[in-house]
């Protein structure tokens, strides 16, 4: 029975993985959907405001500054609301703001929050007003997540095309992800959130009294707003320090369950609109098996670890699971669930303690996210991860065969294969040189509140591979708001936002230049189990290549100390 829920929430994500992969391709391609009725004049008037000429298309270069520029432009908006946020109007009363807004943090909220990272520092109830969660961080969600989805739509139209010089239009793609794919999402998600209790309203914090004579101050607020496209947008993040285990929040375990679906749905279909653009359905439908492969296997690992009892009971005649920082109400298979799916993805919408997990239940989350998120992964940023990692082993397999390695019909040149190992070891580099640079210093040991030894390690080692791939979970026992974590963390989010995604396009850039090679007898399938088998072996040997020494100084030595 504990599989039951993963089992139901895998064959829900696979029978909508093509309707939903269909319909993106539509909107990737800027053809007719049942929507057009509704938002296509609201679709051309955004394009008259903002000066846009949708016939006019991009080549990569400009695409990429469009790209950083609309980031930059965000972050630069985010970071003054965050500044001037005690002279702007709403709630809550000033008394309930007890954490201060620095330069520091507000900056690292506003990179967090323009690159989809939304890595919280800080309590939002007791840091944040009203307008600031709505006019800034809410915005912030949906703006992030659209121009996420519109770098995922270029990417997959490099591989599409043929002998072109351009990517798309990315204001197009920015105004279509929004209007066609996260505003009527969001919509529906939010009024289904309300239905199951969860506050919209910008009504004052309740004060109660407790039967212990003390006072207690409830937050709420527009809650709504912020919970569904944090999940649908692959954010993370959340309206309380709790995130997802707070009950207004994410009071039911319908809403616990809708809410995985929200992070998982359309970056897994993404794969599906990768085979349509095309014209290669099966190798979409490969990748997707490689994903999901992958997420079984790591929720076999950290159920089996947090359903056994942990060995400090040993002896103490205590049975049952690892309970410690689990949500009473969804359990230890809801709690591993939600963390498997938001590990892997770039959406930090937690509802447990990942302090509290056991060495070997913590290892699936941290390798999710060392990976790259090649499992699902971010709104648009998953399709070019698992793309970039499937011309690794395309590479390994043409050394094998000795022929020049194709992709999809683009051949993998000396240049091409620059970039993609390039694009290969930021993530290595960056998360292994910040948490290098934190554990030898002062500064950076001093934010280990809680632990040191190897669980110390691993939260710190887990901070910046939360933050390199833009996913914003936390282990509670790194104290991050400072300024050396909020700089270094910030560099972190920038790297995985901007540098990955730079490379991925201008290698998309190249792949829409050259014509489409016909496919032969020694071309090698992309669309075949012996595939799929190479992808997943690629993946796993990569990423033990990178990050093995870590981990075995972080939880893998935990396990045998405690062992």
């Amino acid at each position: 029975m504990q599989w039951t829920e993963a089992a139901f929430f895998l064959l829900i994500l696979i029978a909508l993985a093509r309707p939903v992969g269909l319909y993106l391709a539509r909107v990737c391609e800027r053809q007719r959907t049942f929507l057009d009725p509704l938002l296509h004049p609201f679709e051309s008037l955004l394009y008259r405001l903002l000066g846009v000429h949708p016939e006019q298309e991009m080549p990569a270069p400009v695409y990429i500054l469009s790209f950083v520029l609309f980031g930059a432009g965000c972050a630069i908006v985010l970071f003054l609301v965050l500044l001037l946020q005690r002279w702007l109007p709403g709630g809550p009363a000033a008394s309930h703001l007890t954490t201060s807004m620095t330069a520091d943090l507000a900056a690292n909220i506003a990179v967090s929050f323009s690159t989809t990272t939304t890595w919280q520092a800080y309590a939002g109830e007791n840091t944040l007003r009203y307008f600031t969660q709505v006019a800034g961080l809410v915005a912030q969600n949906f703006l992030a997540a659209a121009a996420g989805l519109a770098c995922g739509f270029a990417f997959i139209r490099g591989l599409a095309r043929e002998r072109a010089g351009t990517i798309g239009n990315f204001w197009v793609d920015l105004v279509r992800s929004l209007l066609y794919v996260l505003l009527p999402l969001a919509f529906v998600g939010s009024l289904i959130l309300v239905w199951q209790g969860v506050p919209l309203n910008l009504a004052p914090y309740t004060v109660a009294h407790t039967l212990e004579g003390k006072t207690q101050f409830i937050a709420q607020g527009p809650v709504a707003a912020l919970e569904f496209i944090k999940n649908l947008g692959t954010n993370g993040g959340g309206f309380f320090n709790a995130n997802g285990a707070q009950p207004y929040a994410n009071p039911t375990p319908l809403t616990n369950f809708l809410g995985m679906l929200a992070i998982a749905v359309l970056p897994a279909s993404l794969m599906i609109t990768l085979g349509q653009v095309t014209g290669r359905r099966r190798a979409g439908w490969v990748l997707l098996t490689v994903m999901i492969a992958l997420f079984v296997a790591g929720f076999a690992i950290c159920d089996q670890s947090e359903s056994t009892p942990p060995s400090q009971l040993a002896g103490m005649h205590i049975d049952g699971p690892n309970m410690e920082g689990k949500e009473v109400r969804f359990g230890v298979n809801g709690s591993v669930l939600t963390a498997i799916v938001t590990s892997n993805t770039s959406t930090g919408s937690y509802n447990a303690a990942y302090d509290s997990f056991q060495p070997i239940g913590l290892l699936p989350p941290l390798v999710f996210m060392l990976l790259g998120e090649v499992v699902f992964g971010g709104l648009g940023a998953g399709v070019y991860s698992i793309v970039m990692v499937a011309l690794v082993g395309v590479f390994l397999g043409g050394l094998m065969v000795g022929r020049t390695p194709e992709y999809l019909g683009k051949k993998i040149s000396a240049l091409e294969t620059r970039w993609i190992a390039l694009y290969t070891i930021v993530t290595s580099t960056t998360v292994l040189l910040l948490s290098a640079i934190a554990v030898a210093t002062r500064v950076g040991r001093t934010g280990l509140i809680t632990n040191t030894g190897p669980r110390g390690f691993t939260e710190i080692l887990f901070a910046y591979a939360s933050c390199v791939t833009n996913n914003g979970q936390t282990m509670a026992g790194l104290n991050a708001n400072s300024v050396f974590y909020n700089v270094t963390t910030a560099i972190a989010m920038l790297v995985g936002r901007y540098g990955l995604a730079a490379l991925a396009l201008t290698l998309a850039g190249r792949f829409a230049a050259q014509r489409r090679l016909p496919i032969t007898a020694g071309t090698l399938p992309s669309d075949s189990p012996t595939f799929g088998a190479l992808v997943f072996c690629t993946i796993l040997l990569v990423g033990a290549l990178s990050f093995l020494p870590a981990l075995a100084l972080g939880p893998i030595l935990e396990f045998f100390q405690q062992h």
